[in-house]
């Protein structure tokens, strides 16, 4: 292997070898959330049309599963590698900041990808969606993961403790996914909210991969795949930059 497909298959195995608490979990996660809030509000809310609630839900709580899971992968491995003094063997190897960034943010899609899998086999049992546009699907899991990896990846760089780590992921990741329509349409918001859900790039991510399953959205997944792929772009240049001047990694 080159280096950076043994650094690749090293934060594999690292997610992998304890999947239970990586994959497992976050699979019984969604299916609880699936559980209560199809419970509760399948009779009381219709979402585009003649779409149920439970089944407007499982794209969602799909993606949300991706995107967090990718961030964790990235930023856990960072912070805990750091932490623990054992990130100096990765740094005495040859891999480029190019590698770094293809191993973390690519293992980071991997593990964010088998979650989701993992939690729409599950909502089988409940419900079946269907999907409209497996494409649209793929596409935007991809692009979303990949995305939260390269976000997980800063805040792993930037973090020298696991509190500075927990405040990111709880005042910005977690608030900015739910509040991006996952458990909503943000066509029944009062306008302003709806002017504001605009302004959060997680939106975007959702509403395109609910596209793939019911071939309906709030907003165009061609504009929605744009400001994604934008925001993929610019964060990775900065990711790609903070590698190569090996911020908070190399004194």
């Amino acid at each position: 292997m080159t280096g950076w497909q043994t650094l690749f298959y090293k934060e594999i195995l690292r997610f992998w070898k304890v999947g239970f608490q990586t994959v497992a979990a976050p699979v019984l996660t969604a299916m609880l959330y699936l559980m209560i809030f199809g419970h509760v509000l399948e009779d009381h809310v219709k979402v585009y049309g003649s779409i149920s609630y439970t089944a407007f839900l499982v794209p969602g709580l799909v993606m949300m599963s991706v995107l967090q899971n990718a961030f964790a992968n990235s930023s856990s491995s960072l912070i805990q590698s750091k932490i623990m003094g054992n990130l100096v063997f990765v740094l005495l190897t040859p891999v480029s900041p190019l590698g770094w960034f293809v191993a973390y943010v690519g293992s980071s899609i991997v593990r964010g990808l088998a979650v989701g899998l993992g939690v729409l086999v599950v909502t089988l049992a409940f419900v079946r969606p269907g999907i409209s546009a497996p494409l649209w699907v793929l596409v935007f899991a991809v692009c979303g993961a990949g995305l939260l990896g390269t976000l997980g990846l800063i805040a792993g760089l930037w973090a020298e403790k696991f509190d500075q780590m927990a405040a990111f992921q709880n005042f910005l990741i977690m608030p900015m996914t739910f509040l991006s329509g996952v458990f909503y349409s943000i066509s029944s918001l009062p306008p302003f909210w709806q002017t504001v859900s605009h302004l959060n790039p997680f939106f975007y991510m959702i509403d395109g991969f609910r596209y793939g399953f019911f071939g309906v959205s709030d907003v165009s997944p061609w504009v929605s795949i744009s400001l994604v792929a934008a925001a993929w772009l610019v964060v990775g240049g900065l990711a790609l930059h903070l590698l190569r001047i090996g911020y908070k990694i190399r004194n």
